[in-house]
């Protein structure tokens, strides 16, 4: 089963290495990372998708919270939440399939953000299964390339703004450091 997991982490150098040297030398799998300033901009926020089932999730998530730079890990799996992703893709059109496939984009509120004489290349944002239905729609017509963001996640509902030093005191209090 996937699980989605937010970390907040010290924005610091050698910081993301941790994190992926910790997956790799533990041998868990990951199907997608992101990691972006928050709004305190001395904090990221990694989303990770990794599988597995229970045992290893606790494990993948007790390695994170032992890591130096990590503030706060959150199981998103299961939990109320906004996910999105990002696609970009290109598929080769011909002469009648274009209005198609600018359609197709439509349909998924997408946009055409380049076009030539033979591809055409599209930008399609929102939950993943939403970008994978788009794949599954595109690959008749050929898809020359894509790039996937991987996804990005924050718990749904309402959120308390915190700073730096508030998630840091909080994170102490917790003992989870």
């Amino acid at each position: 089963m996937k699980h989605t997991i937010s970390v907040l982490v010290e924005n610091q150098f050698g910081t993301f290495n941790r994190v992926v040297t910790m997956f790799s030398g533990k041998g868990f799998n990951v199907h997608s990372l992101s990691i972006g300033e928050t709004e305190v901009p001395d904090i990221s926020r990694m989303t990770i998708v990794t599988s597995g089932d229970d045992k290893i999730i606790e494990q993948v998530v007790k390695q994170l919270n032992r890591l130096i730079d990590t503030l706060k890990v959150v199981d998103l799996t299961g939990q109320p939440k906004i996910e999105r992703e990002l696609a970009l893709i290109t598929v080769y059109y011909q002469k009648g399939t274009r209005t198609e496939i600018v359609n197709v984009a439509n349909i998924f509120r997408g946009k055409v953000v380049d076009i030539n004489n033979k591809s055409i290349t599209l930008e399609i944002t929102g939950p993943p299964d939403k970008i994978d239905a788009a794949v599954n729609v595109l690959e008749p017509y050929g898809i020359k390339e894509m790039a996937r963001s991987g996804t990005v996640a924050l718990k749904r509902g309402e959120q308390i703004k915190h700073d730096k030093k508030d998630i840091l005191v909080n994170h102490i209090k917790e003992g989870t450091k």
